[in-house]
């Protein structure tokens, strides 16, 4: 099957039902904001991130920041929807500015140890563009250089302004567009920190506008990700106006890989809704394959049953203490479900499409 015929069969099932929107929307929300920040080193787990940002509650060790983080950016993933509803306000600079500076919240100093064993410091400048230059060292050992702060301006206003028109022609698919965007975005890199995670919010953005559903890049599949970029890299050349300016077929590896991403994606998407009512478990954007016929039972009881003891649910059940335990920390192990340390009563983390 094809991209456009998965696109086609995800149109067939809309308009989607209340709650199938709701479910697919909180299920999109921990996806997105776990993974996207996961990438970028946030150490909270799937877990904590669900309850966070769907109950509120802050649970197990953590750094503070990493809490704070996510809930800006769930707070940023709200802005950029809400913008991308509007076809009739083109996209500006300050808009990504503005959305940087809800990413990050404020300024703050970062601390560095150079090789020489001197501690030096930075500002990192929420919302506003780069004052010093940023590179990176790639998994194959070399400096990568983006755009220096003198170049940054203008080649965000060339980007937006070529990202304006391009929509305007409507020569390029949503998803060709928000590909070369994505890329032509991070070879210019505008921003001291946070670039890769404005990035895929600005993915988001034009894919959201032009009425496809959302994506999620998995943090499991980082590599994918940036070996597609660094392949197109190879092809674009270093100097970030090259890649600031880089053609369609210039980044055919990314775009490659991008449409598996999305298409991949929307089936995930249309697995979940058209399973309603089925007995399906899902976590982190795939449906769990248990391999316990009691695995399902196990995570429906802890639903209604939260409080229940280990005994209580074996008996529930139907099999012994020590099965049941060796199945609940198999469980644990996999993220699917949590329990509290305070109380001993149980989370479950994983989805279900009943």
């Amino acid at each position: 099957m094809t991209l456009e015929q998965t696109y086609k069969k995800w149109q067939s099932l809309l308009p989607l039902s209340e709650p199938q929107q709701h479910k697919l929307s909180m299920k999109f929300s921990v996806e997105y904001n776990y993974n996207s920040n996961h990438m970028e080193g946030n150490t909270l787990t799937y877990g904590q991130t669900e309850l966070l940002l769907l109950f509120g509650k802050v649970s197990g060790e953590a750094d503070l920041k990493d809490f704070v983080d996510m809930k800006a950016s769930e707070v940023s993933v709200k802005m950029m929807t809400e913008e991308a509803l509007n076809r009739d306000i083109p996209l500006t600079q300050n808009f990504i500015r503005t959305l940087h500076r809800t990413l990050l919240r404020e300024d703050y100093t970062e601390y560095r140890m150079l090789p020489n064993g001197v501690q030096t410091s930075f500002v990192i400048h929420a919302g506003g563009y780069k004052t010093r230059p940023n590179s990176v060292v790639t998994r194959y050992g070399d400096r990568f250089e983006y755009a220096s702060p003198e170049e940054t301006p203008a080649l965000m206003a060339d980007l937006v302004d070529w990202y304006n028109e391009e929509e305007n022609r409507g020569k390029l698919t949503p998803v060709e567009l928000a590909a070369l965007f994505h890329y032509r975005y991070i070879r210019i890199h505008p921003f001291e920190d946070g670039n890769g995670r404005i990035a895929r919010l600005m993915v988001n953005y034009i894919l959201a506008r032009h009425n496809w559903p959302m994506i999620v890049v998995r943090s499991r599949k980082k590599n994918e990700y940036l070996e597609a970029l660094h392949q197109s890299d190879l092809v674009v050349g270093k100097s970030p106006s090259q890649g600031s300016h880089a053609t369609l077929q210039e980044i055919r590896h990314f775009l490659h890989y991008f449409q598996t991403l999305v298409q991949t994606e929307i089936q995930s998407d249309i697995d979940f809704v058209m399973a309603e009512g089925e007995e399906y478990w899902w976590y982190d954007g795939e449906r769990i394959p248990f391999r316990s016929p009691n695995a399902g039972k196990v995570l429906n009881a802890l639903q209604l049953y939260p409080d229940i003891s280990i005994a209580g649910l074996a008996e529930r059940i139907g099999i012994n203490k020590s099965a049941m335990q060796k199945l609940l920390k198999s469980m644990t192990a996999k993220g699917y479900i949590a329990r509290s340390e305070k109380d001993g009563s149980w989370h479950v983390i994983a989805v279900s499409t009943k």
